[in-house]
C-alpha cells in the first residue's frame, strides 16, 4: 500500500512536471517565398501581400504572420531595389511599428541576424502602447536587410513570454 502511494505520488510529480515545461505554443520552421528568410513560428502563418508607400516609393510588401496563445507573430519584407534606400526604409518600418501602438521610442534589445547585412540602422526594439480599440500591448520588433531586401520580424500581444520572443527572434536567418 505505501509502495503504491509512493509510486502514486511520483507519477503525479512527474506530470506536473512534464506539464510544467510543456510549451505552450507550437514551433515550426517557416520559410516564406521569396524571403530568403528561415525563421521559427509557433503556428502556421497566413500570407498577404499588397503595395505599400515605404520611405518615399511603392514596393511589394510580402506578410506571413499568425496568432497563438494570444499572441501575434510575424515576418514582413520588401525589395527596395536601391541600396541608397534600405537605411531610411528600416527606419520607416520601425516608426510605423511604434505609430501602430501610439508608443514612443523603444529600449533597445540584442539584434543578431545570421545572414544579414550589416546596417546602422537594423535594431530590435521593446515597446510598449495600445491597440486602437485600446488593448494594452507589448511589442518587440525587429528591422535588418539583407541586400536591398528589408525585413521586420515582430511579436505583439497582451504579454510577450520572455522564452517565446527569444525562440522566435533568435530563430531567424537569411541566405540562399
Amino acid at each position: 500500500m505505501q509502495r503504491a502511494r509512493s509510486i502514486a505520488i511520483t507519477v503525479a510529480g512527474l506530470a506536473a512536471a512534464l506539464a510544467a515545461c510543456s510549451p505552450a505554443l507550437d514551433w515550426r520552421e517557416v520559410r516564406p517565398a521569396g524571403s530568403g528568410a528561415a525563421l521559427l513560428l509557433p503556428c502556421r502563418p497566413q500570407a498577404l501581400t499588397r503595395t505599400v508607400a515605404l520611405a518615399g516609393r511603392q514596393v511589394r510588401l510580402a506578410l506571413h504572420a499568425c496568432s497563438a496563445a494570444g499572441q501575434t507573430w510575424s515576418l514582413a519584407f520588401a525589395d527596395v531595389d536601391d541600396p541608397a534606400a534600405v537605411g531610411p526604409a528600416l527606419e520607416a518600418l520601425g516608426r510605423a511599428a511604434a505609430a501602430n501602438i501610439g508608443a514612443g521610442v523603444g529600449s533597445g534589445l540584442p539584434l543578431a541576424v545570421a545572414g544579414a547585412t550589416p546596417n546602422d540602422a537594423s535594431r530590435r526594439v521593446a515597446l510598449v502602447g495600445r491597440l486602437p480599440d485600446g488593448t494594452a500591448v507589448q511589442e518587440q520588433v525587429a528591422v535588418f536587410t539583407r541586400g536591398t531586401r528589408v525585413f521586420q520580424a515582430t511579436a505583439i500581444g497582451p504579454h510577450l513570454p520572455d522564452d517565446g520572443v527569444d525562440t522566435f527572434f533568435g530563430s531567424v536567418r537569411l541566405g540562399p
